[in-house]
């Protein structure tokens, strides 16, 4: 019997080399250098962003607390300036109130006094007395003024449907004699229906068509048309003259409070209409402002709010 022979294994596995083992260590040492320059340059981008960040950040806190600190300063300013108009309208309304009846005293016995004595005195006492007659009317139409002026911010009236063709025909009315007087032709358009304050849209209608009626020049008869547009939410009402016009210059003065452009010996007045109806139109929301008239003159308008809301 033939005994077996048995083969050897063969080993397929190579064995690296020496030389091969040390230049793989020096390949994987060299990523991981490379991996952590890798790390270290993004540590260090991160470091810098995190210094920008909380520069920016820094920046934004200072920004927001010197924003609100000047908020806080406007808020106390508009509340102050919100209580000085109250106080001076307090003072306006009171001051004027307590006014009229010492006015009363003195311009009654004046009037009877011109009455009954006018031409038994000499020319000198009764040019005096007239004198005084003048200004005691003219210091009960400024009275007046004030009063008027003062009640727009005391005043809620309740917003109402006005029919502005009916409005425009009673203020027309009022003034009935100053229109005869100067020949004055008023021309009138197709006005809307909104909600507003009937009492003061009719001061305002008042003022500016007796200014119209007034500012003229000597011997020219007034020409003076009224009418609207509608512009959005809103309307624009518009009064066109052949008046004097206003200079450019003087086009925001005329709306403050007794400020005038002439001499009374001119056109009288008390300077206190135009400011009154920028107070009213303002209180309804809308705004006001005067320009030249395609003919010569002045047109003065204003919008208001359809529904008698703020404008967009």
């Amino acid at each position: 019997m033939t005994a077996a022979t048995r083969t050897p294994t063969e080993n397929t596995t190579p064995i690296a080399s020496p030389g091969a083992s040390s230049l793989s260590q020096t390949k994987e040492r060299g990523r991981a250098t490379e991996v952590r320059r890798a790390l270290m340059n993004i540590l260090d981008d991160l470091d810098v962003k995190n210094a920008k960040f909380e520069a920016v950040n820094a920046e934004l806190r200072a920004e927001v607390a010197e924003r609100t600190r000047s908020e806080r300063i406007l808020q106390q300013q508009s509340d102050d300036l919100a209580r000085s108009n109250a106080d001076l309208e307090q003072f306006a309304y009171v001051a004027s109130h307590d006014l009229s009846e010492p006015l009363r005293a003195i311009s009654g016995p004046i009037t009877l006094l011109a009455r009954r004595y006018e031409g038994q005195l000499d020319a000198d006492a009764d040019e005096y007395i007239g004198f005084a007659v003048d200004g005691c009317l003219r210091m009960q139409a400024i009275i007046d003024g004030l009063l008027a002026y003062s009640r727009v911010g005391r005043l809620e009236g309740t917003l109402e449907s006005v029919d502005c063709n009916a409005l425009l025909e009673t203020v027309l009315g009022w003034l009935a004699p100053a229109i005869e007087a100067s020949g004055a032709n008023v021309r009138v358009g197709e006005l809307p229906v909104i909600l507003a304050d009937k009492t003061q849209l009719g001061q305002v209608f008042l003022n500016l068509l007796s200014n119209a009626v007034k500012f003229v020049a000597p011997g020219t008869s007034p020409h003076i048309a009224v009418g609207a547009v509608q512009a959005g939410a809103a309307w624009r009402f518009e009064v066109t003259d052949n008046g004097i016009g206003i200079d450019p210059e003087y086009r925001k003065r005329i709306f403050g409070i007794f400020k005038r452009l002439h001499g009374r010996e001119e056109y009288p007045g008390t300077g206190i209409g135009l400011s009154l109806v920028k107070k009213i139109v303002e209180r309804h929301g809308g705004t006001v402002g005067v320009a030249d008239a395609p003919l010569g003159g002045s047109l003065f308008w204003f919008t208001l709010a359809a529904d008698g809301g703020t404008q967009s």
